[in-house]
Formats: C-alpha cells, structure tokens, sequence
C-alpha cells in the first residue's frame, strides 16, 4: 500500500515496542556500563541501579504521557516545541542527536570490538586477561565499525518493517544468551556471595559521592526505551502501546541488569570486574569464562555482538526520526524531512545520521563517549519532564509529582559526571544555537 509523501507508516504493536526498547538498551549498557559504574563505585553499584532505575521510571512515565497526548516522531523534540516553545525544543533534539550520534559511534566500535575478540582470540574456551579490543589494529577496528554502520544504515533505508524483524531476532538472541549466563552465575551468588572486597562499595554509599557518579552514568543503560516514543507515528494504537511497552521493557531490564551485576560481582568481585572491562572492553565475556562452563563465554561473545548490532540499528531509527521532525521545522535542512512513500522511510534523514556515525567511526576516539552522553542524555530528559508538567490535566496519565521528581533528578544527577563533560556539553549547545540561527537566516 502506498502512502502519502510526508505520512509514516503504524507497522509496530506492543511486542515490537517492547523489543524495540529492549534492543535500544540492552547492549553498551549492559556489556561495558557495568563495569565502569563498578570501577567508580565498587559493590554500590547495586544501589546506584536501582535509584536509576527508578530515575528511568519517573522519565519512562512522563515520556509514555507526553507520547500518548502528542503521538507523533520526535520525542522530547516535538514535546519541547509543543509544550515549552521552541527553544527548548530545539534543545531537546540537539541534545539527543550529540548524545546519541557519539553512542551510534561507540556501538559501531563495540561490534567490531567484540566480533574481533570473539573471531580472533578463541573465547570458546574463555579470554585472558588481557585479551580485548586494545590489542586489535585500530585500522581493523574502524574498518569493522564501518562495514557495520554502512550495512545497517542500508537496511533502516528500506523500512521499519524490515528492520523490526531484524531487531526481533537480534533481541531474541541476546536474552537466550544472557538468561543462560544467569541460570549458570546466580546459584554462585547464593551459595558464595560476592567476590573480594564485597561490601567496601556498600560500606561507603552514604557519604561518597561516587554513587552518584554511577547513577549518572548507570541511567544512561536505562535510556533506550525512549526509543519507543520517538517512534509514535509508526506504533498501532500509541495512547495505550506506547505507556504499557515502557513500562514492561524497564521492568524486564532491570531485573536483567541487577541479575548481571550479581553474577559479575560474585565471579570477579568489582575490583576484578572493572578491571576485566578497563583491560578487554568485553568484561561479561571475562565473567562467562570464568564460571568455567564449555561454549559460555563464546555465547556470551555472540550475545555481544548481536546486542551492539542492536543498538546500532535502534538508534539509527531514533536518530534519523528526530532528524526528520527536525527537519520539517527547519531546524535543520528541510531535505530531512523527505519520506520515501513505497517503503515509509525517511531515507535522506537515515543516510544523512548513518555518514554522521560513520564520520564520528573514522575521525576519532569515542571512549569517553559514555560521561558525554550521561550529562546531554540527562538534559533531554530533564526537558522531557518540564514539558510533561505543562500537560493539560485531561491528558495527564499520571500525578504531576513523578514528572516533578523526574526533572529535579535530572538536573542534579547531570553536573555529578566530570566538569569537562557538562562544559563540553554547554558549549556545543550554544553551537547548536548558532548553527540553526545561520540555516534560518541563509538556508
């Protein structure tokens, strides 16, 4: 059926909601963020996951209203304009593209990361110690990440549906995996407790203000369910899919996540565990081997690499939908805004993110990447709750008190990352500014 230029197609239900947010999270989070939390925070951080957790919840409900009131692709983007005026809108979606674009970016490294682990360092019988994407040729590396950005980028060109499936499958995959690696690692965490050094993390939570460096960075893992209201012109019935998919997909993350944590800290302790992540970028691949079960660590490699792939193709679907409502504004060039009417693609918007990706896989390092995204990622959603309390009261789905909560924890948790982060984030904001007043005066 063909479809008027401009219109989206609504291909996707509630199962293909809650795989499209469990794809846009389960993956960096889950195979590098943990590690790095527990390298600041030790043991604390099965503290720190569920406050961001709940932070995520908070965001999660104001997002599902918002998207429910306003069911259209964009996001906060959208929201911002509708509900706060377009400074703030403008805001919300340049913030997401920074965050999200170096993620994309991140993504793409960490397939080829973990696919050259996996391939060129036999995990089927574990990893060393000092076995990881260092030892790898940067050349290879980036060569790998671009072969991944240009191959997923065409397939988010031909359409949702396609990609939908594709992401099913990849979700699918991930989880068997990793429900294995619980099945095998939970029964030491009962029978032993955690690993070396247990408990110092715990001991400290009340007065350091580590934990809450790992909230911050720990609520980034939390924040790909946002990928489901930026997809609120292509979701089946968004008023009640959209409020019911996020809170069924952070429900069935974070019991993933602190199942993982568990295991990890039992096998390694969070000495071990942020060692394994700072030496080989695969830390849950060091986990797996070390519980010592044939073929455990190979899956666990699969499960890498499939999830990273994930993550990829979902935030090329979340970016170049934020581009296109972007575009129709002119907030950036109206190009973007194109829909291919056969396939319902906006296929000038995800080939303009995917060469945006792909310039960010040649040119640079992107390892810092993850504190860049916790401060930009934490004023998206920060704006995401002001405008949800500008929601008029009969389309309020929930008490004004949880986007309350939401913001005020937003804006506290994003100046507890590095300065130089929120300082690097501020002024590319003021870029973002100048960058649209010259396409507005000469574009």
């Amino acid at each position: 059926m063909r479809i008027a230029d401009g219109e989206l197609r609504r291909e996707v239900g509630l199962a293909g909601a809650v795989f499209m947010g469990l794809g846009s999270i389960v993956g960096t989070g889950l195979f590098v963020s943990l590690g790095i939390a527990a390298g600041v925070a030790g043991e604390a951080i099965l503290v720190a996951l569920p406050l961001a957790a709940l932070l995520a919840l908070f965001n999660g409900l104001s997002s599902a209203q918002l998207a429910a009131a306003h069911p259209v692709s964009g996001g906060t983007y959208e929201y911002g304009y509708r509900f706060l005026g377009p400074s703030l809108g403008f805001s919300a979606g340049w913030m997401f593209l920074l965050a999200k674009g170096a993620s994309a970016a991140t993504a793409a490294l960490g397939v080829a990361g973990y696919l050259y682990l996996l391939v060129g360092r036999g995990g089927v019988g574990g990893v060393a110690p000092d076995a990881g994407v260092a030892a790898m040729h940067p050349g290879l590396q980036v060569g790998l990440a671009a072969v991944a950005v240009i191959l997923l980028t065409a397939l988010v060109v031909g359409g949702i549906r396609r990609s939908n499936q594709v992401n099913l499958a990849i979700v699918g995959i991930t989880l068997t995996v990793l429900a294995g690696l619980l099945v095998v690692g939970l029964p030491r965490v009962l029978a032993e407790g955690f690993g070396p050094g247990a408990g110092d993390g715990l001991g400290r939570w009340g007065t350091d203000a580590t934990l809450l460096h790992a909230t911050a960075l720990l609520f980034v893992a939390y924040t790909g369910y946002g990928r489901i209201a930026t997809l609120g012109e292509e979701v089946r019935s968004p008023e009640r899919t959209i409020p019911q998919a996020i809170w069924i997909t952070l429900g069935v993350v974070a019991i993933l996540y602190m199942g993982v944590a568990a295991v990890a800290l039992a096998t390694l302790g969070a000495e071990g565990f942020a060692r394994a992540t700072a030496e080989t970028a695969a830390p849950l691949q060091v986990v797996a081997g070390a519980l010592e079960v044939p073929a455990l660590a190979f899956l666990v490699g699969v499960a890498a690499v499939t999830a990273m792939v994930g993550v990829l193709l979902n935030l090329l679907l979340g970016l170049s939908r934020v581009a296109l409502a972007m575009g129709r504004r002119r907030d950036l060039p109206g190009g973007l805004a194109r829909v291919h009417a056969p396939t319902g693609s906006p296929r000038i918007a995800v080939m303009a993110v995917g060469t945006v990706i792909l310039a960010l896989v040649l040119v640079g390092d992107v390892r810092m990447t993850w504190s860049f995204s916790a401060f930009t990622v934490l004023v998206y959603y920060g704006i995401t709750n002001l405008a949800a309390l500008r929601l008029p009261d009969e389309l309020r789905l929930y008490p004004r008190w949880i986007s309350v909560a939401g913001l005020a924890g937003c804006v506290f948790l994003a100046f507890q990352v590095e300065p130089v982060y929120w300082i690097l984030g501020l002024g590319l904001m003021v870029v973002g500014f100048a960058l649209r007043w010259g396409l507005r005066r000469w574009g």
